[in-house]
């Protein structure tokens, strides 16, 4: 919406044009008086104002004149001046506000006789008044487009600031509930009243062009205007005015005597005597959430009864945006914690691999979206890496996110391949809705065989960036995205080379309004190639600056949707560090298990762990030979801690127990769990694994 420049809008003749609060409307220096007693002429916005050597009376082709032809003041711009008789022609007044005195027929008298409607008798360079129901029309207009433009509370505060000082009040004080009540919440405990906000005119203004400053009374009384908290008493003065909902003049006997309450002790007194104060309640959907004090200076002429109607509007205006603006902040604080909440917060540290990621939600006007990345630990030091992102930008999407990514993690504890992974997410989708749409990418890595195994459903392709600078995009199928169903997803096995980084990714980085996604994918692979280049061919970058570096492709017309990401740095575990057997279910396991173990911890150099490690395999390996019917698998690995691992064909999960005085067995695990650093035990499709951890020192 394009906002046309209005009569009070406009610069006057000398004023700063770099005054962010405007040009205030000024009274002239006064004219003599025309021989036939007609009011004096006075400038309007936009207009030359008269001087006592330039004015032209009413009446013989002034622009400004209030006596003479209406084509004159009713236009917002200047018309050629032409002589018309002292007449006055009736105009209609605009629905909603009440004609002015002296609109139709002979104008009546006024206090103080002609100055308080035409300035006359005030100094030069003082505000006038709004004069017509015209100008008050159209400064309401402005001022409320003004405060719609806010979509926050601050904004919506500062645009009722900025919209009524100077124009119609030279200083103003916004009480905000605190805490404010969001919907239909009801507020507990006593009702509080919290300065949120004051303007005003500066004290020093700019004299050059001819404009003399304000005057002032010394000291200024609207500094020390406004107490910072105050609480409204059950049937005070203020609860009253405030459940009056209706503006009033602070002169006002009930007014008055809220005063004191709202300002604080002795703050009734630096309000200016008569109608120079209006209080008007800022009245929400369904309770009052606040109020608004306008003041004009002493100098300057006081509010008009149309006034009020001008104040009624603003406050309500306000009070209506503060209510969105509320309730807008707690949806996208709701949202916001929904999405971060269903995110891991701290990724884990599986052993052969280093991870990093990155979450940017979108733009403000597309806060919340269904973006996910997850690192989830498998058996056999394998890990699985998870990204994905559901359609859509809203609460419902961040919902979806969080059921398809807790399914996620546990198909993954199934230890299935990564296209069945897929399937039951497809089958999971299509169960919460036939519209639930979104693309997944899921890969295991396996530090021991230094293999990685990908399955895609709709996703933008993973980045693969080699030891020696070479960025390449990993070829794998397509897919269609989870909740299309019917269809099946096709996993490949690749290289994963020791010392190359995996960059799992959204469509939010790669594509924008700006760009189409396979051209976004070129620059970010270029983008890693570049940054790779800067550490040199035998030092991969490090995680987390390359995750940083990787952000800063984007543009400003790229936040469009949210940004997840996820990088792998593979490490592996060396041959050398892996021993592996196969053992017989038979019971002479146990002591062949042990015999192996200290074997490799002897070449290895851990002879001192030997102990705990030959008892710890000893009763693993005897619970696995007890009920298995396939051969049992030990492994041990070395990496920053001694990792064992036991495997059999039953899917039975060990439980830890407490053994009594009696029994011969069920201590094993409780000494793995005395011993141990950590231990745990996890199914598989073909069985089971138990492990424990030990420190090598």
């Amino acid at each position: 919406m394009t906002e046309h420049p209005i009569s009070f809008e406009r610069p006057q003749p000398g004023v700063d044009p770099a005054d962010p609060r405007g040009a205030l409307l000024r009274t002239p220096a006064p004219a003599p008086a025309s021989p036939s007693g007609a009011l004096p002429a006075q400038a309007r916005a936009g207009e030359t104002p008269s001087t006592p050597e330039t004015a032209v009376p009413s009446g013989t082709g002034g622009t400004g004149g209030t006596g003479g032809g209406q084509s004159g003041t009713d236009s917002e711009h200047s018309q050629p001046a032409v002589a018309e008789p002292d007449t006055h022609r009736p105009r209609p007044a605009p629905e909603g506000i009440p004609s002015q005195p002296g609109t139709e027929g002979e104008r009546p008298p006024v206090l103080g006789g002609g100055e308080r409607r035409s300035g006359q008798g005030l100094p030069p360079g003082q505000p006038t008044p709004m004069r017509r129901d015209g100008d008050r029309l159209r400064f309401v207009g402005a001022a409320t487009r003004r405060i719609a433009r806010g979509i926050d509370l601050d904004e919506i505060v500062m645009g009722l600031c900025r919209a009524t000082v100077p124009t119609f009040s030279d200083a103003i004080l916004v009480y905000l509930r605190d805490p404010l009540p969001v919907g239909d919440e009801r507020p507990t405990g006593p009702l509080l009243l919290r300065l949120r906000r004051t303007d005003r005119i500066p004290a020093e203004r700019d004299t050059d062009g001819g404009f003399a400053p304000a005057l002032q009374p010394e000291p200024s009384e609207l500094e020390t205007v406004g107490n910072e908290l105050c609480e409204v008493r059950p049937g005070s003065a203020l609860a009253e005015v405030l459940r009056g909902v209706r503006p009033v003049f602070t002169d006002a006997p009930a007014a008055r005597a809220a005063l004191p309450e709202l300002l604080g002790e002795g703050g009734e007194f630096t309000v200016p005597d008569g109608q120079r104060a209006i209080l008007a309640p800022l009245r929400g959907r369904r309770r009052v959430i606040g109020a608004a004090l306008f003041l004009r200076r002493p100098e300057r002429i006081a509010f008009e009864a149309d006034d009020l109607l001008v104040a009624a509007q603003l406050a309500t205006h306000s009070a209506l945006g503060i209510d969105k603006a509320v309730l807008y902040g707690r949806e996208a604080y709701i949202a916001d914690e929904l999405q971060r909440t269903m995110l891991p917060e701290n990724l884990p540290r599986p052993t052969g691999v280093r991870l990093a990621s990155r979450y940017l939600p979108a733009a403000e006007t597309a806060r919340v979206g269904g973006d996910w990345y997850d690192a989830i630990p498998l058996p056999g030091s394998r890990v699985a890496l998870v990204v994905g992102d559901v359609m859509g930008h809203s609460m419902t999407s961040a919902a979806i996110m969080g059921q398809l990514r807790t399914t996620a993690q546990t198909l993954a504890g199934l230890d299935l391949p990564p296209q069945e992974v897929l399937h039951h997410l497809d089958e999971q989708a299509q169960r919460l809705g036939s519209d639930r749409m979104a693309t997944c990418l899921y890969a295991v890595y396996d530090p021991v065989s230094h293999r990685i195994t990908i399955a895609n459903a709709g996703h933008p392709p993973p980045i693969l960036l080699h030891l020696g600078g070479r960025a390449e995009v990993l070829r794998v199928p397509p897919g269609a995205p989870i909740g299309v169903g019917g269809v099946d997803f096709e996993a490949v096995e690749l290289d994963a080379p020791a010392g190359g980084t995996l960059l799992l990714y959204t469509d939010g980085l790669v594509e924008s309004r700006l760009r189409d996604v396979w051209t976004g994918i070129e620059q970010l692979r270029e983008k890693l190639a570049a940054t790779a280049q800067l550490t040199g061919p035998d030092h991969p970058p490090p995680l987390e600056a390359l995750c940083d570096e990787v952000l800063d492709m984007l543009g400003p017309g790229d936040r469009d949707d949210d940004i997840a990401l996820l990088a792998a740095r593979f490490d592996g575990i060396a041959p050398s560090d892996v021993a592996y057997w196969f053992l017989e279910p038979e019971d002479a396991a146990p002591g062949r298990a042990r015999r192996l173990a200290r074997r490799a911890l002897s070449r290895w150099g851990m002879e001192d762990l030997s102990d705990s490690v030959e008892l710890l395999v000893s009763e693993v390996v005897t619970n696995a030979v007890r009920y298995a019917s396939r051969p049992v698998t030990l492994r041990l690995l070395r990496t920053d801690v001694l990792r064992c691992e036991v495997g059999d064909d039953v899917p039975q999960l060990p439980r830890l127990r407490q053994a009594r005085a009696t029994d011969e067995g069920g201590r094993g695990l409780y000494l793995v769990n005395k011993l141990a650093r950590r231990w745990g035990a996890t199914r598989l499709s073909t069985g089971k694994v138990v492990w424990f951890e030990l420190n090598r020192t």
